[in-house]
């Protein structure tokens, strides 16, 4: 037996519009201009360029996201008008301010474009005399290796994607012997499967020494201990002195954990870069703002197909349905690039007004540079004076870097909460960081301090911090425990 219940409900949904300006808001400048030549490219109602006409009468158009005018259109009734269309193609003003006003303060972060480790270790493989079966083999275990250098994936898969994807049956041990030449490979370390076997590998390509010797035996024998600093155990096992151990562990330190970054990794790791979405400049006390955005074009509706619709328009009488479908096309590529262009511009001026909050916030460290400087500023503080929703600041925050008169910093370095001193005064978490950071790092790593000595530091110097909050601070800080600090 059916039953039949009526339920009310409550829901907010986004509309396509409103998610696709939400995810415009996301977007750092790179993928921003990204963006923006996608929807050049698949839009002919909008085109690269500006209008010589500086109309600044012209009235700005508002986005719509009603469909009613394309419904009553299908119906018969086309009574459209073009004065939509044409506003922002006058003034394409969704640019908040120009690069190219102060282009010698705007330079990106420095990178290098270099060869790439895959090309690095096929140019190698290619020097290697090798059976045509053991190249193939070899092109693929070269394709599997991450920017680090490491293979993570198990010779049983790569046999199994060779059978398939090369028609090329293999057995592991082939691919273990190929992967024994790869290995050989500049830099020293590439094609490990562990980080045990990358130390390894690395060690035995040195001259061979007392000490080098005695590192391979710890790495082989005692792995476990030494990366858990049990060193006591391993002076026991090996029934050698501190001093012998010491000498072992200075030529593992010295090795590279990731032999991949020396060649700066895949073609996306070595092309990738930092570019600052904001440029804050402080001259004699003043703090200027602007975006940047010269890799982002600027925007306008196509004229041809503003004419186009004008046209449709001007012979509406007896259309045909082809004619209607027509204009309906038309009318949808013209909303289209006219949202678009709005989106933009509304992006720009969101993003805006939550950096100069945040400038305003934190004006002294962007005319110092001193991090002590920095004012405790949370989500809300921001968003109570830039007008928006806590969410609408996370967003913008989120990837999001500002190039300052010291340096480039994310958005998020700017954040951090408040707590209270034995005197009542508010500080910035970071303060309390700081001070953690600097007792570890002057700390004898022979007995390094635990979370509940460092709480007892803090204590003394008026910060009355829980030992579980000194342990949060230090793994936000990435410092590993105490044991897990010692050294000998």
């Amino acid at each position: 037996m059916l039953k039949q219940q009526l339920q009310q409900k409550l829901q907010q949904k986004l509309s396509p519009q409103q998610i696709q300006l939400i995810r415009l808001l996301e977007l750092p400048t790179l993928e921003l201009e990204e963006r923006v030549k996608h929807e050049l490219e698949e839009n002919p109602a909008l085109e690269e360029g500006k209008d010589p006409v500086d109309d600044l009468d012209q009235p700005e158009t508002e986005m719509s996201g009603d469909d009613s005018e394309i419904d009553s259109m299908e119906s018969g009734d086309t009574d459209l008008s073009l004065g939509d269309y044409l506003t922002e193609d006058d003034i394409p003003d969704y640019k908040l301010k120009e690069m190219s006003e102060r282009t010698e303060h705007k330079e990106d972060v420095p990178f290098s474009v270099g060869q790439s480790l895959n090309e690095n270790l096929l140019e190698q493989l290619g020097l290697r005399k090798l059976p045509d079966k053991e190249v193939k083999i070899a092109e693929y275990i070269i394709g599997n290796i991450d920017d680090d250098g490491y293979l993570r994936r198990d010779l049983s898969a790569i046999a199994d994607d060779l059978i398939f994807q090369a028609n090329l049956e293999v057995s592991e041990e082939e691919i273990q012997k190929v992967l024994k030449v790869i290995q050989d490979f500049e830099p020293a370390g590439v094609g490990a499967r562990d980080l045990r076997e990358c130390l390894l590998i690395q060690l035995k390509k040195k001259r061979e020494t007392p000490e080098i010797k005695q590192a391979i035996q710890v790495l082989t024998d005692c792995f476990e201990d030494f990366t858990r600093k049990r060193y006591e155990r391993v002076m026991k096992y090996f029934n050698i002195d501190e001093l012998t151990l010491k000498k072992a562990i200075r030529e593992i330190t010295v090795l590279n954990p990731k032999p991949g970054n020396d060649l700066g990794g895949s073609m996306e790791t070595a092309m990738s870069q930092i570019v600052p979405d904001f440029i804050v400049d402080a001259n004699n006390g003043e703090l200027t703002l602007s975006m940047n955005q010269r890799g982002v074009p600027e925007m306008r509706i196509n004229r041809e197909y503003a004419n186009m619709f004008q046209d449709y328009m001007a012979h509406k009488a007896n259309q045909t349905s082809e004619k209607r479908e027509a204009i309906q096309f038309v009318k949808q590529k013209l909303d289209s690039a006219q949202w678009f262009i709005d989106a933009v511009k509304q992006r720009n001026e969101t993003l805006t007004r939550t950096m100069e909050a945040i400038m305003l916030l934190q004006k002294d460290f962007f005319l110092t540079g001193d991090e002590s400087t920095l004012r405790p500023m949370i989500l809300k503080d921001v968003a109570e004076r830039a007008g928006y929703d806590i969410s609408t600041i996370s967003r913008v925050s989120n990837s999001k870097y500002v190039q300052t008169n010291f340096g480039i910093y994310p958005l998020k370095y700017f954040f951090s909460e408040s707590m209270q001193n034995d005197s009542g005064e508010e500080i910035s978490t970071r303060e309390v960081k700081k001070i953690v950071k600097e007792c570890i790092e002057a700390e004898d790593k022979r007995k390094p301090l635990n979370d509940e000595e460092l709480a007892a530091i803090l204590k003394e110097k008026g910060y009355a911090i829980a030992r579980r909050t000194v342990a949060k601070y230090r793994e936000q800080l990435g410092i590993p425990v105490a044991r897990l600090r010692k050294e000998i």
